[in-house]
């Protein structure tokens, strides 16, 4: 794996990768693996989580993380990826692009000589899949016979989440409106991994028939960014596909309730649930900070 572009760029190192998180969040791997490393973060969307957790975690094993805005760099006045991975690669030890287009981060990943993580795209988001895959394991033990479902709109965190789900053996459901279901493409191929680890993903569209024997219910925003031009139509959309306690109430009775953040309480997840003992969304947003120091950590070390 030199990039982490999609979920598929890690599939035979899925395991590995939550391993050397454990270990890195018990202290088993200390010292400072990454000491004289810099990595570059480039932003063209706003951050919280991943701008924090790389700069921490970088900096926690022992390296150095630079911010980078697209607004402050040669590529705002028009000076091609292309040559931006060139140069940047001469100074970097290692690359992660935060970007409005997945295209931009394959172009940046195609011309660096130097290993890109994407902290999100508008087709994926891997670091979040393995910080979520991480919290599972925490609170399920392991990933056996296990159903999580997706609830709302089939975006980049519910692709990589198929994809992740299918490597590790776990069931998955999309709960979706019709006309907003997850990437074809992505699909197909998380439905073929899952046959290769006994596990099943299908797309539903009745929620009430999604959640049965659910374990996890997950969910994001209903208006992604880059969205907001779909605002009111978005709310309208999906106003019924909304975890609250009655939904949770109808999923096993150990569910856990998940959510990548930020959350727009009283949307697509209510404050009640939120705060509820079955959320897990706090130590998820925690194992950011360990999924992204292991997916450095096998990149840079091993």
């Amino acid at each position: 794996m030199k990039h982490l572009l999609s979920m598929a760029d890690a599939k035979d190192e899925v395991f590995e990768i939550l391993s050397i998180a454990e270990d890195l969040k018990s202290g088993k791997i200390g010292g400072k693996p990454l000491e004289d490393k810099y990595l570059g973060m480039i932003f063209e969307k706003s951050s919280t989580r991943t701008r924090v957790s790389f700069e921490v975690g970088i900096n926690q094993l022992g390296g150095t993380g630079l911010y980078l805005s697209s607004k402050d760099l040669q590529l705002n006045r028009g000076e091609p990826i292309s040559d931006t991975a060139r140069v940047l690669s001469r100074f970097l030890d290692c690359i992660m692009l935060r970007s409005k287009s997945h295209e931009t981060a394959q172009q940046l990943a195609k011309y660096s000589s130097v290993p890109v993580i994407s902290g999100l795209t508008d087709k994926e988001h891997p670091c979040q899949a393995f910080a979520d895959l991480l919290t599972i394991k925490e609170y399920k033990g392991s990933f056996d016979d296990l159903k999580l479902v997706f609830v709302g709109d089939g975006n980049n965190v519910c692709n990589s989440l198929l994809l992740a789900c299918a490597y590790v053996g776990m069931d998955m459901t999309v709960a979706c409106p019709e006309g907003y279901e997850p990437d074809k493409q992505i699909y197909e191929l998380a439905v073929k991994e899952a046959k290769e680890t006994d596990s099943t993903i299908t797309v539903e569209h009745d929620l009430d028939k999604a959640v049965e024997g659910a374990d996890i219910l997950y969910t994001d925003v209903w208006v992604s960014m880059g969205d907001e031009d779909e605002l009111e139509e978005r709310q309208c959309v999906f106003k019924q596909y909304q975890i609250n306690q009655e939904l949770l109430d109808k999923a096993n009775k150990d569910a856990i309730v998940m959510h990548c953040l930020p959350a727009i309480r009283g949307q697509e997840i209510t404050d009640d649930v939120m705060t509820s003992d079955a959320s897990a969304i706090w130590d998820e947003a925690e194992n950011r900070l360990h999924a992204q120091k292991a997916i450095l950590y096998k990149i840079l070390v091993e």
